[in-house]
């Protein structure tokens, strides 16, 4: 592993010009680990250690590392029911809560665990619902969870679009593990709405989206953000004006400090055009309604940027959007989709070593592209735009190695990402300073010896310190960047 990292810090040394100070890179010691049969989840720093989480055929663990990414415990987590069918971590500077849903006979079992400092169980799990799976098994997710940004509330819920509307029933619990509310609600529109996104408040309430779509790209021509308070059993519906035009691929943000919820997204005035600009809507908690909504056309200085071609900002999808003091906004996007052909007419993605296609009749070929951030003003004026170029392209893996990890440092944004469009795969890193200037390197993996990122499961633990899962044949190791 010295080899590994020494390689590393001299390439980047070289980008002080980037961020004005190096980043330095210090990789965790291998691991046995199996792709195809086990999970990894990058958890956070409590106590005097970062946690991460490892599941094989051999059971689940919580590892710890100390500052220089060596391993100071494996924490085996004996209480978990032998088929994990998902886990979730939530980590406090005192303690870790563990949320997972394990398969028993014919059921799915969502159940939490409370968790010392040192990764030790304190009380007995709770079981907080249980679910029959179908025939052929578990198909699907069964229980979702939705944290607070104090992390003090914790929402267990289900959520499912049925002909009759759309159901949810939820379960609040505090920081220690306790139910403090049940709620169970339903809405239905005249015509079949979908849910979306769920977020929750710190006082508790929860924000589903809900929407109905029209036309060939499911433009939404009806948005409302239902609102449900602890222990509720309705919804308050909170549509917001689209004035005719036609919405796609948003994202919801709480602002708890200003009682606020924002909505960042795409627009259309067509049902079947393409994006034609940005929409950003300001919901007001306390006076329960929307305080602006603005349509903001896309200039001739960001198309030029996109490319011109007509539907160039169609497959964009909203992954950030940074709500500034001032009222004004930065919201990221990505290209991102998923095309189909048979596998008789094959074509190599870079990751199918992970995820062979040619089991199947028809290949899924997961595109990560172009990453586009634009900065408003609070008046809705542009004031900067840039597209960092990327092409990502697999086959039958999820794209687990596509797509980027951000860090925003209150005065940069910096995204990591994989470029694998040659024989073996490099690192890039751009950046985006307060202006909208763009700076981009790349640190190249030479040969078989180092392994390959998965930015997209990554972590910002620290304000300028980020945690990587990086996977090599069958092994896994833990790269810890600090900027």
């Amino acid at each position: 592993m010295k080899s590994i990292k020494s390689a590393f810090m001299v390439v980047l040394l070289s980008l002080l010009a980037i961020t004005g100070r190096g980043q330095d890179v210090t990789y965790s010691p291998y691991d046995k680990f199996d792709y195809h049969n086990g999970e990894y989840q990058v958890l956070g720093i409590t106590g005097d250690f970062l946690y991460n989480y490892r599941s094989t055929t051999n059971g689940a663990m919580l590892e710890a590392f100390d500052d220089s990414m060596n391993k100071a415990a494996s924490i085996i987590l004996d209480f978990f029911p032998n088929k994990i069918y998902k886990a979730r971590f939530i980590s406090y500077k005192d303690k870790i809560i563990a949320l997972y849903q394990a398969l028993e006979s014919n059921k799915v079992v969502q159940y939490a665990a409370l968790l010392d400092e040192k990764a030790r169980l304190k009380n007995k799990p709770v079981e907080l619902g249980s679910t029959k799976t179908g025939i052929f098994g578990a198909m699907k997710n069964y229980y979702y969870s939705a944290v607070s940004e104090d992390k003090k509330t914790i929402l267990i819920y289900s959520l499912n679009d049925k002909t009759g509307g759309i159901e949810f029933d939820g379960k609040w619990l505090d920081d220690s593990l306790h139910i403090i509310k049940r709620g169970h609600a339903t809405f239905s529109d005249d015509k079949m709405a979908t849910s979306g996104e769920v977020t929750i408040a710190n006082d508790g309430t929860v924000y589903v989206t809900a929407y109905t779509t029209v036309g060939m790209h499911n433009n939404a021509d009806r948005f409302w953000l239902l609102g449900i308070a602890p222990g509720e059993n309705k919804f308050t519906p909170h549509p917001m004006p689209l004035d005719d035009k036609f919405a796609s691929n948003g994202y919801t943000k709480i602002d708890n400090v200003n009682s606020k919820v924002y909505f960042g997204g795409f627009y259309t005035e067509k049902k079947n055009g393409s994006n034609e600009g940005v929409i950003f809507s300001v919901y007001d908690i306390k006076s329960g309604a929307y305080e602006t909504t603005k349509f903001l056309t896309f200039d001739d200085a960001i198309k030029a940027q996109a490319g011109h071609s007509n539907g160039a900002f169609d497959n964009y999808m909203v992954r950030q959007l940074i709500v500034r003091n001032d009222g004004g906004f930065v919201m990221v996007s990505e290209i991102n989709y998923v095309t189909t052909r048979s596998n008789f007419a094959p074509n190599m993605g870079y990751y199918s070593s992970f995820y062979s296609p040619y089991n199947t009749t028809t290949v899924r070929e997961y595109h990560f592209n172009d990453i586009m951030a634009i900065s408003y003003n609070k008046d809705g004026s542009r004031q900067w735009s840039a597209v960092i170029p990327k092409e990502q392209y697999s086959q039958e893996d999820g794209g687990n190695f596509s797509s980027y990890l951000m860090l925003n440092t209150g005065g940069t944004l910096a995204f990591l990402f994989n470029d694998f469009n040659a024989r073996h795969s490099r690192i890039q890193l751009a950046t985006l300073d307060a202006d909208g200037k763009k700076q981009a390197n790349s640190f190249s993996v030479d040969g078989n010896d180092l392994p390959d990122w998965v930015p997209q499961a990554g972590k910002q633990v620290a304000a300028r310190t980020l945690i990587i899962p990086c996977l090599h044949k069958k092994q896994i190791c833990f790269a810890k960047v600090v900027f």
